[in-house]
Order: C-alpha cells, then structure tokens, then sequence
C-alpha cells in the first residue's frame, strides 16, 4: 500500500557537469538523481520528479546564437520546451534502468508539461532567473551589451544571464499527471517549471520566461495532494546568518517563522528565498509539511535524519 506522494524537485545545476555538451556526464547526474528517486520509494511511497533547465536552456540559447545566421533561432519557451525533452529522456531512463534493477517495472513517465502565466506579472520587468553558463563580470556586461541581455551575479559562483521568472497559476496537464501518480508510475513532470504559456481568446500562447522549478513543484504538489514537497538544494541544511561568524542550521521552523525570515532578508532571492518560499506555499496550501535538503540525503531527510522541515 502506497505510504503518500512525494515530490522531489532537482534543480537543473544537478543535472549539468562543467561541460554541458557532454551527454555521458549529464546522464552519470541523472543515475545520482536515479538512486535516490528508487530509494524516496522503498517504502510504498508514489513519486513525482519535478526538474529545472537554467544551465540547459541557457546552453541551448547560446548555441542558437552561435548559428543565427543559418538557422533561425527560436523562443525562449520553445528552448523551455526542448530541454523538457532532453532532461526528461535522461531522468527517465536513469529512473527506469534503476527501478528494474531493484525487480521493479520500469513504470516511469515524462509528461510535456505547459504552466500557466500572467503576461502583467512584474517579473517580466525585473528579470532575475539565472540560465546558462557562469561568466567574468566583465565578459558578462560585454555580452549583455552586444546581445541585449539582462545579467546578474548569481549567488557568488560568478555572473550569468538572467530572465523573467514570473509566477506560475495553473498547471495545465496536472489532470494527466494526477492519474499517472494515482496509476502507481513515477512521473516527470513540470520540466524546467514547465513551459510558460499565457491563456488567449485564441487558446494558450507561449511566453519567453523560465518559471523557477520549486515554485512549479510547489504548485504541482498541491494539486496531486503530496503529502512532502522535497526540494533539493547543494546543502543539507538551512542556515541562519548565513557566511557570518553566528551560522547555525535549522532542522524545523513553522512557516511563520520562515516568513519572518524571508522577510528579515535570512533567504536572498537568488539563493535559498525561492525554496523556502515554495516550501512555505506549500504548506499553506494544506501540504503536510516540506523539507529542504541535499540530494545525497534525500532520503535520509524523509525518516527524520537530515534537512530542513518546514511544517505548519
């Protein structure tokens, strides 16, 4: 009998070694991802992966770019949607080979996933989302200036290209994923936080964004009624004070203290913010709780033995 739903999101960083062209490495990450996917589940427990693509699409973007001339390039949704493909074929098959290895069907699913977006959200105007590869400062303002790019520094680690991240509404295959989790498969979905569309008297239009991956797991979550929204991050725990001499990790806060958190400055928005921020929606949602961890310790962060929990 199934022990609850757990949705695991993986940023696209912990899919993407130094050399992003280099598909063995990228499908080498995919196997880590793979073992702790098999290992959330050893208990009965369903699973949905939800993944980012800010390496991937920013790749993509500047590969495009680099044959404009022969080929045409296309939007920044449509790259949104190629790296849903890419990510989902190599997770899929990491998480497929590793279910068989333990006896179990390959009962694994990548769903092409459009998110709904409002085309009046400020984030089209304050781009903030990094993609792509890290730069100098200096190289970065170059080709910000020769491109037209927005460009910020990404948490220390160098600058990047930066895109509008606007907040996503509505999950619109979530009914298709909902009955892949209720028909026992793992499910990959909201891929990259899924490709920004916007609803027309047309139908859905695409929009140029990449919609941050743990505010779409977030989403995702509620709607499937998880029961653990799992983000992973690159350390185990959340800090207070951060880089300062009076750091200290937290193992539990309520989401009222989280919020004063968020609100004291603890968590940057180009970090830790939008984890804790999601995994605070969550919960607010009626998510029984979230926790933020590594994904080394995944698992262990499920029985009680690592990350952050963040619960009502």
């Amino acid at each position: 009998m199934a022990q609850g739903t757990i949705v695991l999101a993986v940023g696209g960083n912990a899919l993407a070694p130094s050399g992003l062209g280099d598909v063995a490495g990228q499908a080498a990450l995919a196997r880590r991802v793979a073992d702790q996917a098999v290992a959330i589940m050893d208990d009965g427990r369903r699973l949905v992966v939800v993944h980012g693509n800010g390496p991937q699409v920013g790749a993509l973007a500047l590969a495009q770019e680099a044959v404009a001339r022969e080929v045409p390039p296309q939007p920044l949704y449509v790259l949104g949607a190629m790296t849903q493909g890419q990510i989902g074929f190599l997770l899929g098959q990491a998480i497929g080979d590793a279910l068989a290895a333990t006896g179990r069907e390959r009962d694994v699913a990548a769903v092409m996933t459009q998110v709904v977006v409002d085309r009046a959200d400020p984030a089209f105007a304050a781009p903030t989302k990094p993609i792509g590869p890290f730069f100098s400062r200096g190289r970065a303002e170059r080709l910000a200036a020769a491109r037209g790019w927005s460009v910020a520094e990404d948490a220390g680690r160098g600058w990047r290209r930066v895109v509008p991240s606007p907040d996503p509404l509505e999950v619109v295959e979530w009914p298709e994923i909902a009955a892949l989790v209720a028909a026992g498969k793992v499910v990959i979905a909201c891929g990259g936080g899924g490709v920004p569309v916007t609803r027309t008297p047309g139908g859905l239009e695409g929009v140029d964004a990449v919609i941050d991956k743990d505010y779409a797991a977030a989403r995702v979550a509620a709607l499937v009624g998880a029961d653990v929204l799992l983000l992973v991050t690159g350390v185990d725990r959340v800090a207070i004070d951060f880089g300062t001499p009076s750091q200290r990790e937290v193992a539990s806060m309520s989401v009222t203290t989280a919020r004063a958190h968020l609100a004291d400055g603890q968590f940057p928005p180009g970090s830790m913010g939008p984890k804790v921020d999601a995994a605070a929606r969550f919960v607010e949602a009626g998510g029984r709780e979230a926790i933020i961890t590594s994904l080394e310790h995944a698992a262990d962060a499920l029985a009680g033995r690592a990350g952050t929990r963040i619960a009502a």
